[in-house]
């Protein structure tokens, strides 16, 4: 129950900050939204990757722009399975300013183009610096350990 509250704050105050940004902010284009799936990506400047360990499992999508072809494309694909994904306690980060040098990219340190995939103790599972399919996330996902253990806690 309360990482499902963590969750659903988290989303509630990060929809809010985007909100408060210019209509074409380059976190948060307008196309990379779903508003019928309900998968609304974090800007990376909001938040912190402290925040949500033992709560969430974070997908960041690092950039160096919003119109880099491989962003919107990994946008997509998280977007087409959003449902799948949420079912299994993922937040969505995205970092298209590597100017702004936000919290998660000191961090993690990305070259150009990059999607990391972190666990909810906070450890880095996978870096890839290309695309990936959702399929594929979710795949890695059920692989790991604590992820095993909720399956089985679900039976």
């Amino acid at each position: 129950m309360i990482p499902t509250l963590i969750l659903v704050f988290s989303t509630v105050f990060a929809t809010a900050a985007l909100a408060q940004g210019a209509p074409g902010a380059p976190d948060a284009p307008a196309d990379i939204t779903g508003t019928e799936t309900g998968f609304t990506p974090i800007a990376a400047d909001t938040v912190d990757l402290a925040s949500f360990l033992w709560a969430s499992r974070p997908i960041v999508v690092f950039a160096n722009t919003p119109a880099d072809p491989a962003f919107a494309e990994q946008m997509r694909h998280l977007e087409a399975r959003w449902p799948e994904l949420a079912a299994r306690d993922v937040v969505v980060i995205t970092d298209t300013d590597p100017a702004a040098a936000s919290a998660p990219r000191q961090k993690l340190r990305p070259r150009g183009f990059s999607v990391v995939l972190m666990e909810k103790d906070g450890t880095v599972v996978q870096r890839k610096p290309s695309p990936q399919d959702g399929r594929e996330l979710i795949r890695m996902i059920d692989k790991m350990p604590i992820r095993r253990e909720e399956m089985r806690a679900i039976r």
